[in-house]
């Protein structure tokens, strides 16, 4: 992203915005209900798992625009690769840091470890344009076809072991705190990146999205989402630590 961003890309980093402080209320919730303070099942009610989805589906598709803006950028592959270690060492932090939270549930291909595989291969098809919507489709279709390839193939079962199961090819979810497969969120990026694509290609946007500059409220969207690696490194653990503070102090 430029230092000042034209309001087109403001707007994406508004989304991005959007989509750490959803996530900041629903890790909240869930922080609260592992300290007791709520109790429901954020692993099957609906209200939660959809939400989760969506938060997801977000952060994956604004990924996709930003893939859109670097490579019409001409951001180079050294470029690519310095981002691309600061998220993947953020992977690593995530897993040793859940670790010790939930060793029996640590995070080993959570949302941050999924991101860097699919950055890669989100490079890797930035030049297939218009068949970045079937193969995104392709993608999000794959794990409902898993399932009944299990049931017709029971030898397809070491796909649902820790060394495979980061392909979503699963006939049933791993006993993890955090999930985010290849397949189908690949789909999701695909997606984005196309729709990104197909936005650089019409300059006349930029003008029309000044509104999202011109709001006070949209404009701290818009700046958390240019820092939202940072964030989202940091908001779990100040989170985990006031509330275990106050459960010191009760």
């Amino acid at each position: 992203m430029p230092a000042h961003p034209t309001p087109r890309f403001a707007g994406v980093d508004m989304l991005r915005g959007l989509a750490m402080v959803w996530m900041t209320l629903f890790h909240f919730s869930y922080d609260l209900q592992h300290f007791g303070y709520l109790h429901t099942n954020f692993y099957a009610d609906p209200f939660w798992t959809v939400q989760r989805a969506s938060i997801v589906s977000l952060f994956v598709f604004c990924a996709g625009l930003g893939q859109a803006i670097a490579v019409q950028q001409g951001q180079s592959w050294g470029r690519f690769w310095k981002r691309w270690r600061l998220i993947a060492s953020s992977a690593l932090l995530v897993s040793v840091g859940s670790w010790f939270m939930f060793a029996d549930s640590f995070i080993y291909f959570g949302i941050l470890h999924g991101m860097a595989l699919m950055l890669i291969v989100a490079r890797l098809l930035a030049g297939a344009g218009r068949l970045l919507w079937p193969l995104g489709a392709l993608a999000l279709a794959m794990p409902l076809l898993a399932a009944p390839a299990h049931s017709l193939w029971p030898a397809l079962d070491f796909l649902n072991g820790r060394a495979f199961n980061w392909l979503g090819l699963i006939s049933h979810k791993p006993i993890t705190e955090d999930y985010a497969p290849l397949f189908p969120w690949l789909g999701v990026m695909c997606w984005g990146l196309a729709a990104g694509q197909w936005l650089m290609a019409r300059p006349a946007l930029e003008h029309a999205g000044i509104w999202v500059q011109a709001w006070a409220p949209l404009r701290g969207l818009a700046w958390l989402g240019r820092w939202s690696l940072s964030y989202y490194l940091l908001h779990q653990p100040l989170l985990i630590g006031a509330l275990s503070l106050l459960a010191l102090l009760r």
